[in-house]
């Protein structure tokens, strides 16, 4: 049983999440590409050739590494969004490790990133593809606060 607020009696939860994820996404993709441009140097700048596959590491290990530590990325953090499982606690190592696994295995998988992106838009608690199986949601944090 979940004890995630319920999108129809609390609303406040989930208002404009969507839009909210997709500004935290670009916020991260900025952040995650800032850190490629510092850690080019230490691979003697071999990491130009093999940028893309920098990228997914450090926006893997970010993406871990933030959401374990505070249930939220910085770009999350910074649009008062933030992962919660399916009994309402933040997000522990191991669960920012699978979502952040699941999240980059949708873009490995178009159609997967395509019908995430169709369900944050469409589902009352705004959850992708990888929310769905984890039962996690994402909810503002501003209403946790009232």
């Amino acid at each position: 049983m979940s004890v995630l607020p319920d999108p129809e009696r609390q609303p406040d939860f989930y208002q404009d999440v969507p839009l909210k994820r997709l500004l935290a996404w670009f916020i991260d993709a900025l952040i995650t590409g800032l850190a490629c441009i510092i850690v080019l140097p230490f691979t003697a700048f071999t990491g130009v050739f093999f940028f893309p596959l920098l990228f997914l590491l450090v926006g893997f290990a970010y993406r871990t590494v933030t959401i374990a530590n505070n249930s939220a990325t910085w770009g999350m953090r910074v649009c008062a969004i933030e992962l919660r499982r399916a009994d309402g606690s933040q997000m522990d190592a191991p669960s920012a490790f699978a979502h952040t696994t699941g999240y980059t295995l949708s873009w490995f998988v178009p159609v997967f990133q395509l019908i995430s992106v169709v369900m944050m838009a469409s589902t009352a608690r705004g959850q992708g593809l990888s929310d769905h199986v984890l039962g996690t949601v994402m909810i503002n944090r501003r209403a946790l606060l009232r």
